[in-house]
């Protein structure tokens, strides 16, 4: 747990979209449904736009914060609540200050301008509240949990992003895959999102994984799946560690993509009972220090089988093979 020399506001701040609407050219403007943003997952999703010649998406704000943030007798003075809006692919920050919407103070209210020429992904958004503590202005004495993601490409509000798996042939395709001419599939981690490269010379692969077959092939399929999904998840966690951004302190950063994503979701089953920031540093200091990087690699495969979903898909396969051998023995 990250320690503060001063005194900090207990309680939750949570943040709010409760509109979008999209500005163009001569300052056309078009609301957009409320489909466009989930308070669930915490995305907005501005592919759901019929339009792609607008200049700038306008989110309407509402952020809830402790009534204590502005009791008479606190610790802090000259409050103030901040939402800041940031993508790692273009290193673009904007920052918009909410006013307060209730005399108690717990709500706080704004808008914030995204313009299109300034993003190419998604873009994260958080709240702060700032205040002056110790005659020290500045101070953050709070902040949301989790932060609110703005994806300028999907056309669904969902957190987690779907695998994208292409089909080519190795022997003849892309350069960079031909010296994998033998293999069923790769994964690159290179581009936006992760990509399974399916070998479609590898005979009998493309029917397997895509058809619906005999009752055995179903089976093989699926344990087929599980493992390809080890890969990816295997793969992405080592990409997502590979690069970290590191502050003055050695204090290493979540990244702003995917990749951040990844690192959340299976941190707590590579180093566990930790928090997430504590874990991210210990595994940033094995992988760049002089010993435990190969210590780590069983918890490394463990969380990606885990969530590949390998034991289930396993058993699935065992039972299954064993009620067809029964049934052909009968």
């Amino acid at each position: 747990m990250r320690g503060y020399p001063y005194k900090r506001l207990p309680g939750t701040v949570t943040l709010r979209v409760t509109a979008v609407e999209l500005r163009g050219p001569g300052d056309a403007r078009e609301p957009l449904d409320m489909k466009t943003f989930s308070s669930v997952e915490q995305v907005v999703a501005l592919g759901l736009a019929e339009r792609d010649d607008w200049e700038r998406a306008r989110l309407t704000l509402t952020a809830a914060v402790p009534g204590r943030a502005t009791d008479s007798d606190g610790p802090w003075s000259d409050v103030s609540v901040v939402v800041v809006l940031t993508e790692g692919a273009t290193n673009v920050r904007t920052t918009v200050r909410l006013e307060p919407h209730a005399e108690d103070g717990r709500e706080w209210v704004g808008h914030l301008d995204l313009w299109q020429v300034d993003h190419v992904d998604r873009a994260i958004m958080a709240v702060h509240v700032i205040a002056t503590v110790d005659g020290v202005p500045g101070r953050v004495i709070a902040a949301s949990e989790k932060d609110w993601i703005v994806d300028l490409k999907s056309d669904v509000p969902l957190r987690e992003r779907e695998l994208e798996v292409s089909e080519v042939g190795f022997r003849e395709g892309p350069e960079w895959l031909r010296p994998f001419a033998d293999v069923p599939w790769t994964v690159d981690t290179s581009g936006e999102v992760p990509t399974v490269h399916v070998n479609t010379d590898f005979e009998g692969i493309t029917e397997l994984v895509d058809g619906n077959g005999t009752a055995v092939e179903s089976l093989v399929r699926e344990l087929l799946l599980a493992q390809m999904c080890t890969d990816v998840w295997t793969a992405v966690f080592h990409t997502a560690v590979g690069d970290l951004e590191v502050e003055d302190d050695g204090t290493p950063l979540f990244p702003q993509d995917w990749r951040g994503e990844v690192l959340r979701e299976m941190l707590p089953d590579v180093v566990p009972g930790r928090p997430l920031g504590d874990a991210l540093k210990e595994v940033h200091g094995r992988r760049t220090g002089a010993s435990g990087w190969t210590d780590l690699q069983p918890r490394i495969h463990y969380a990606a089988t885990r969530r590949a979903e390998v034991p289930k898909a396993l058993t699935a396969t065992i039972r299954g093979l064993d009620r067809l051998d029964r049934g052909t023995d009968t």
